[in-house]
């Protein structure tokens, strides 16, 4: 990440000498406002956030499409507005509305973002409200004491489009991945998700809990990411693939696109005060990430 256009972009412009004089009376209001200094300008600076895919998973046309960075306002108060608006809140969207509201280019939208890109700007909005300390309360995985660990935000590295692919993995010119799955030996060919296909999967979550049905998250991850099985596009034919694949291919190809796919590396070292248990585990997003205390 780098900052830009910080040079006297902070701050109210300087009068110097060619200030008006402070008048020693105010006779009329029609005076007061004769000799009034001109308001006082501020510019938000920007920042340019460095995205995982490289651009390489966009189509031609749009915004992104081969571009390695993205270029963010920092947050204001007036973003934390959004962020603490009671109706967005409840609607899910605050945080979805906060980054749209900061991106430079209003012809980018957050939905056709690639999920990795959205995280690198969640993680760059935060560190520039409110820096990269970011204190949250973890509970230990050895012995389920709660501890208040600080994370360090500056320190998440990038798993970018460049990265060497594993065996068995090869990518299309179609911006997709072949995965062969050991088990049943055909190639899987993934996409990958962005901020709508986030949205639906929610919806769908959100649906089946209202109807009292089973959660089927895993499953209609894969229906969602999954373009074709050993070359056959058919919707029907790949849902049947994915219901009835084999759990050492499911697990397979979860492992492998989590490898894969462009994203940002929230794993940092823990330490347990309670018991010196010490192992890596992920940035959790909890409430104190954009509502720190």
């Amino acid at each position: 990440m780098s900052i830009r256009n910080n040079d006297e972009r902070v701050g109210a412009r300087d009068m110097g000498e060619n200030a008006p004089p402070i008048p020693e009376t105010i006779q009329t209001t029609e005076t007061a406002t004769e000799n009034a200094p001109p308001p006082m300008t501020f510019t938000t600076p920007t920042e340019l956030v460095d995205l995982p895919t490289r651009g390489r998973f966009y189509p031609q046309g749009h915004a992104l499409h081969n571009q390695e960075t993205i270029e963010i306002r920092y947050m204001t108060a007036k973003d934390e507005d959004i962020l603490t608006s009671k109706s967005l809140l409840k609607k899910g969207v605050a945080i979805d509305r906060f980054l749209q509201n900061i991106i430079i280019n209003k012809s980018i939208q957050v939905d056709d973002l690639m999920l990795g890109d959205k995280n690198a700007l969640v993680v760059a909005s935060r560190i520039t409200g409110y820096g990269s300390d970011y204190e949250t309360s973890v509970a230990c995985p050895n012995c389920g004491t709660s501890n208040d660990h600080q994370f360090d935000l500056d320190a998440v590295e990038l798993k970018s489009a460049d990265d060497e692919l594993p065996e068995f993995v090869e990518a299309t010119a179609d911006g997709t991945f072949l995965i062969t799955v050991p088990r049943m030996n055909v190639p899987v060919e993934c996409r990958l998700l962005t901020g709508k296909d986030e949205k639906a999967l929610a919806q769908l979550e959100k649906n089946r809990k209202r109807l009292k049905l089973p959660e089927t998250l895993m499953t209609d991850q894969f229906k969602r990411f999954v373009v074709s099985v050993n070359g056959v596009k058919d919707a029907p034919y790949i849902a049947s693939f994915v219901d009835n694949m084999p759990a050492i291919d499911s697990r397979y190809l979860r492992k492998i696109y989590q490898q894969v796919v462009p994203n940002v590396d929230m794993k940092q070292e823990f330490a347990c005060r309670e018991c010196d248990f010490e192992q890596q585990m992920e940035v959790p997003f909890t409430s104190d990430f954009f509502w720190p205390k």
